[in-house]
């Protein structure tokens, strides 16, 4: 306390005992904050990002998926390089139950499962990643162009975007199956082709973004500075926008890996010797009730690759809302 504070304090007692005979009663104390209170408090005096570091810190959901997430990766990478099967090697135990020796079992082929499934994990999140990158990167382009300048050229892209958005994905890549055949050891081509049908949504959100911040005061007073367009779109206008992109990238990843799975079990993706958790499906699904485990494994590994990445996008999207951010009066 001040010195002046105390001495209003006891001119206020003087005051109050002049008139009631009697000394004001005590100032109370300070209300201890709740965790919640603190929180938001603290909030404010932390950077953006830091405060979106520290609340997924406190998201156990978050936690979980990125755990469970960095864990398969790690696992699969680990598998690849010191397990003791390849998952192209062919082995003489065929079609045999899980054992020590071979955790998920073999194939009817006498291929080790669990070397095949790790691979196939590890297969799906390559494509996956790459195909949020392409995403990512075409959607917010076109999204940034569209909403920052507007009129003719946010005409123009988005009558693109439309017309990618007619086009049935199952078909433009059943016509394009016999490239992905012929390369089927290279899975960069499956990824391109999702990756080139799967950014109009992000493209449609950063616009929208887009056409809210260029109105502004600090767009304007950028523009006035004698800002140019480039600057004025990576410097302010994009950070703005970049959470909704993220979590939006997050979703993108569980799509794609959804969609590879569905093509795959199609016959449309990936393509022996290759493998992927949607492949392995396929090839098991006739024996689930005879030799359970050539499809049981892929589809537990799976569900929960999709849920791991669902929780990490649900925990960014938590992070991010602006209105956590708001400090209690």
């Amino acid at each position: 306390m001040t010195d002046d504070a105390a001495t209003r304090d006891e001119l206020i007692n003087m005051v109050e005992m002049s008139e009631t005979g009697r000394a004001a009663p005590p100032t109370e104390p300070p209300l201890a904050l709740s965790e919640d209170e603190e929180y938001g408090l603290q909030a404010e005096s932390r950077g953006q990002w830091a405060t979106v570091l520290h609340r997924m810190l406190h998201n156990k959901q978050a936690l979980l998926g990125m755990s469970v997430f960095v864990a398969m990766i790690v696992v699969a990478l680990v598998v690849g390089w010191f397990w003791s099967y390849n998952y192209s090697e062919i082995t003489n135990t065929l079609n045999a139950p899980p054992s020590w020796s071979h955790p998920f079992g073999t194939t009817t082929i006498g291929q080790d499962l669990f070397s095949q499934v790790m691979h196939g994990t590890l297969q799906d999140i390559e494509i996956a990643l790459t195909v949020a990158f392409m995403a990512t990167v075409l959607g917010t382009l076109i999204g940034a162009l569209a909403g920052y300048y507007g009129g003719k050229v946010d005409s123009l892209l988005m009558r693109f975007v439309d017309l990618i958005l007619v086009i049935p994905t199952l078909v433009v890549l059943i016509v394009l199956a016999h490239v992905v055949a012929q390369q089927a050891n290279n899975w960069i081509w499956l990824a391109v082709i999702i990756g080139a049908l799967s950014w109009t949504y992000i493209a449609r959100l950063v616009r929208a973004d887009f056409l809210s911040l260029r109105e502004r005061d600090f767009v304007e007073a950028s523009r006035a500075l004698g800002a140019s367009d480039a600057r004025i779109i990576l410097r302010h206008m994009l950070p703005n926008a970049i959470g909704p992109i993220i979590v939006n990238a997050t979703i993108t990843v569980a799509g794609s890996i959804v969609l590879e799975a569905t093509l795959s079990f199609l016959g449309l993706g990936i393509q022996p010797p290759n493998t992927s958790l949607g492949l392995l499906i396929e090839q098991g699904q006739d024996s689930a009730t005879t030799e359970w485990w050539l499809f049981v494994f892929p589809v537990a590994f799976l569900l929960v690759l999709i849920l791991a990445i669902f929780f990490i996008g649900d925990g960014l999207q938590s992070s991010i809302d602006p209105k956590k951010s708001r400090v209690r009066a």
